[in-house]
């Protein structure tokens, strides 16, 4: 086939009319404006122990083309106190720089639950300086583990290896003395905490601390409690559950594996008027009870019996003479961290779409969306009536809820009722992954008043949206975002809903550009890295799962994201910290393919996952397109070296820098050597082989050409997508990066089996995890690995953003200060709408066809510049531009649909 370089038969008459308004010169006397700043990625952060926060901010400007020339920073232990210089803890002076994202704080170091306050002001190109922005704050945590007066504390339950125990409920009553100042909560758990004071919930966080690997790092959480103590009687209580710490965790369904027992650390420190303080502290004097809480699990649900309700248990005035006293206990706190990533929280409620009576006869409810979280029960009976769901992705052939996908986890809620009136219910701790419910033994009709969905995941801000003609296309970039949803859950997981829910290296690094667009993901991933780090094994293999919960580890395209992640948050947040934080990680990593490799350069040993779940067939002639263990390892060697020298080039460590340079070339040469034939074939010579061959840089310049073309040829001699994990995310990107266009929109286009919107044409609401999780016969694929919502496919993503809408990071200039649009026509699809809310504010790409003409819309935010590209007759027209919004305007075109 002959190679096109855009996807039409003929650009022809291009017009182009960049309509820019001259800035009046009354909108040139307007002063820029300094907003939304941010400490560590977050709006009045507290509780870090970051001792050099960075900060950040954006700029309004209502005059095109504004650059920030220069910036100045004031920090100060009170707003008040910004203004006044004697009592600054920091002036940074006028410092010439356009860098407005990541600044480091210069002042004198920081201390242990210190609020510094800050603002900045800029001066721009337009000799103009804003005012100073309105002040903002950051709180620092317990730095020191000398800081911590509270004991661990636990109950007297016994140790259990085979069953789940019952929520312990603990509390404390105080008295507060006088006025208060200031209190902060800082608190952490062996286990998942809920905590309350007097009768109400500490925060909306849920599933703290966290999931970190515990026995080297837990997170402690910090809560503002001055508006809710007054002088008098106040109680402070705390419901554990198991969690990932202890409770049934892997397909073995292991217990207790970071520990034997549940267990609290509390500290609140008030700071009252006078400027006097008083700690309130877990430790011998607590007590504890059992309740309605009678399981709780991540996987296998919650029994719950509200008639063993402990009505008023977290309030002053309970009678708690029959509770026990709880056992102190002692661990290392030199451990203890503050968090680093956003907190789960309900985000979003559902109501169902339906309900019906299964052929089997089941009572299910369909939320109309596959989803993560749990349901608000409502319901009005006699005490004792047990109401149970039962949860599921999808439906059978038959029409009734399909369940063997979950292999061993239960997804059950049982309720109780205590029968008085009306009752509200939510579980606890245990999430689960469904668009189905099976309800059994409610006692009334039910309607959709009766059950809510409850979405949760961490608290993501949304940062980017694609929106486009085709609906199917749109569908699928809605199952991309709800397959994120529902796994960054804490760690960035496989899937949601059976007996695994682990942080995957593979799926994790082959999806994070996708992610890094939808959502703003740079403290979550970077708080996942730090665990990484702490798990990765001295020799450098880095674990199959992040927190490691399996063992094992170094499978190549896995172990890799160690390299991979922190290279995708500085290309898209400009995060140079998180090269420094990791690079040891990333060194350790590649030596440790180094020595595996020996003296030849190709890793041809080891226990890898190869390309995962590649296409496969019954055939006896052609088994599936199966791509060589050594030659993925090989491969990928070559990149993360090769990543590897280019991040040590930009920390100056240029010794290193020249050290991993040869060594990719060695390792590439080997490559080329093995895998490589004269007439640019590969061997294997399968989709993923040639898509990493190109992707990752590994041929001769000479070959390239013939490479891509065995590639386009192996697309349209199959038809379809043949790739697996490894291979998905990179086929669309090799294809139009050597300009088979056609080839690219045929995949995504097709609505066949395999194809990433044949699971849409089945109904999807999340991105699945094979491609024929439901079979065109309506039958599945086999139970022991078939999710539903499973976001490692939906990496295309990235494609569909960068290529169809437009929007592309610069190859040289990270996090978006300077970036490209250049945006792709083709599938007959006639318009597209794309925005991404970077570090400096919304790019923005809108395109539409009409009657042949391509018409473009940009926004370039302030203090970035924009590399516009659009097709022109003999050569891509290239405009370079300053902040502001555009219009551009093609001639008549013909396009090939």
């Amino acid at each position: 086939m002959k190679k096109k370089k855009y996807p039409v038969l003929f650009w022809f008459v291009l017009i182009l009319s960049l309509r820019i308004q001259a800035n009046p010169e009354p909108l040139r006397n307007q002063k820029p404006q300094v907003c939304r700043l941010r400490v560590e990625y977050a709006v009045h952060p507290m509780g870090i122990d970051v001792l050099q926060p960075r900060l950040s901010w954006e700029i309004i400007s209502t005059v095109n083309n504004t650059r920030q020339i220069a910036w100045e920073i004031r920090c100060a232990g009170s707003a008040k106190n910004l203004t006044q210089p004697s009592k600054r803890l920091w002036d940074s002076k006028k410092q010439l720089s356009s860098q407005s994202n990541q600044i480091i704080y210069g002042g004198p170091p920081l201390h242990s639950r210190q609020r510094v306050y800050w603002q900045v002001r800029i001066w721009d190109n337009h000799n103009r300086v804003s005012a100073w922005s309105t002040p903002s704050w950051w709180e620092m945590g317990l730095l020191s583990p000398d800081d911590w007066k509270a004991q661990w504390i636990e109950t007297a339950q016994p140790v259990s290896k085979n069953h789940p125990l019952p929520s312990p409920y603990l509390r404390k009553d105080f008295t507060v003395k006088k006025n208060v100042h200031s209190a902060r909560l800082y608190l952490t758990a062996h286990g998942l905490y809920r905590a309350e004071i007097d009768g109400r919930p500490v925060s909306d966080h849920l599933f703290t601390p966290g999931w970190t690997s515990y026995n080297k790092r837990l997170q402690y959480q910090v809560f503002d409690l001055t508006g809710k103590l007054t002088p008098g009687r106040h109680t402070l209580g705390a419901i554990l559950g198991e969690g990932w710490y202890l409770g049934a965790f892997s397909w073995n369904n292991v217990r207790n594996y970071y520990g034997n027992h549940m267990g609290l650390l509390a500290q609140l420190e008030i700071r009252y008027s006078d400027g006097s303080r008083e700690v309130v502290v877990t430790d011998d004097s607590w007590k504890y009870a059992t309740g309605p809480i009678l399981k709780s699990e991540i996987y296998h649900g919650e029994i719950y019996d509200a008639r063993k309700e402990l009505s008023g248990w977290s309030s002053p005035g309970y009678d708690d003479h029959s509770w026990k006293p709880v056992v102190t206990a002692s661990y290392p706190t030199d451990i203890l961290t503050a968090t680093a990533g956003p907190p789960v929280k309900r985000i979003g409620e559902i109501t169902p779409v339906a309900i019906f009576t299964a052929p089997n006869g089941d009572t299910l409810v369909d939320m109309g969306q596959n989803m993560v979280g749990w349901i608000r029960l409502e319901a009005s009976g006699p005490a004792g009536t047990r109401i149970t769901l039962r949860h599921g992705e999808v439906l059978d052939r038959q029409g009734n809820l399909y369940t063997d996908n979950l292999r061993s986890a239960k997804q059950t809620v049982v309720y109780y009722l205590k029968g008085h009136g009306k009752e509200s219910f939510e579980p606890h701790f245990t999430f689960q992954g469904f668009r189905y419910v099976a309800v059994s033994g409610y006692p009334d009709k039910l309607t959709p008043g009766s059950l809510t969905g409850i979405v949760i995941h961490s608290d993501l801000q949304p940062s980017g949206n694609f929106e486009c003609s085709d609906t199917l296309i749109n569908q699928l970039q809605h199952n991309i975002v709800w397959g994120l949803k529902g796994n960054f859950l804490d760690v960035p997981t496989d899937c949601p809903q059976r007996d695994e829910r682990m942080g995957w290296t593979g799926d994790a690094h082959v999806f994070a550009p996708t992610a890094c667009f939808n959502m703003d993901a740079a403290s979550f991933y970077t708080k996942w890295l730090k665990d990484l780090r702490a798990d990765q094994h001295p020799d450098g293999v880095v674990p199959h799962v992040i927190p490691d919960v399996i063992g094992g580890g170094g499978s190549t395209g896995w172990a890799d994201a160690c390299v991979i992640i922190p290279w995708t948050l500085y290309r898209y947040y400009g995060d140079r910290r998180i090269l420094e934080e990791q690079y040891g990680s990333m060194k350790s990593w590649v030596n440790y393919m180094k020595r595996q490799a020996g003296n030849n350069f190709l890793w041809t040993t080891g226990n890898h996952f190869g390309d995962w779940l590649a296409f496969a067939t019954s055939r006896s002639d052609y088994p599936g397109a199966t791509t060589d263990k050594d030659f993925l390892a090989t491969a990928y060697f070559a990149y993360s070296s090769g990543l590897l020298a280019k991040i040590a080039r930009i920390l100056g460590y240029d010794a290193d820098a020249l050290q991993y340079a040869q060594l990719h070339n060695q390792v590439k040469k080997a490559f080329q050597k093995e895998f490589l034939t004269p007439n640019g074939r590969l061997s294997p010579n399968t989709q993923t082989a040639y898509v990493l061959a190109l992707n990752l840089n590994l041929l001769p310049d000479s070959l390239i050409p013939k490479a891509a073309a065995r590639l386009a040829a192996d697309v349209n001699r199959f038809g379809h997508i043949t790739t697996g994990f490894l291979g998905t995310s990179g086929l669309n990107p090799a294809l139009s990066a050597h300009g088979y266009w056609d080839e690219a929109f045929k995949l995504l286009m097709r609505k066949q089996y395999p194809s990433w919107l044949y699971p849409v044409t089945k109904g999807a609401t999340t991105i699945w995890e094979r491609w024929d999780g439901i079979k065109p016969d309506g039958s599945f694929q086999n139970p022991g690995m078939n999710s539903f919502n499973h976001y490692a496919y939906g990496a295309i993503g990235n494609w569909i953003y960068q290529q169809i809408g437009g929007i592309q990071p610069d190859p040289e200039i990270p996090g978006y200060k300077q970036f490209i649009i250049h945006p792709h026509p083709g599938g007959g699809i006639t318009w597209a709408k794309t925005s991404y809310h970077s570090l400096y504010g919304e790019i923005r790409s809108e395109w539409h066809l009409a009657n042949g003409v391509l018409e473009l819309d940009v926004t370039v935010p302030p203090n970035t510049r924009a590399r516009i590209i659009l097709p022109g007759k003999n050569k891509p027209e290239i405009h370079e531009v300053g902040s502001g919004i555009y219009h551009f305007q093609g001639g008549a075109l013909s396009i090939s649909f």
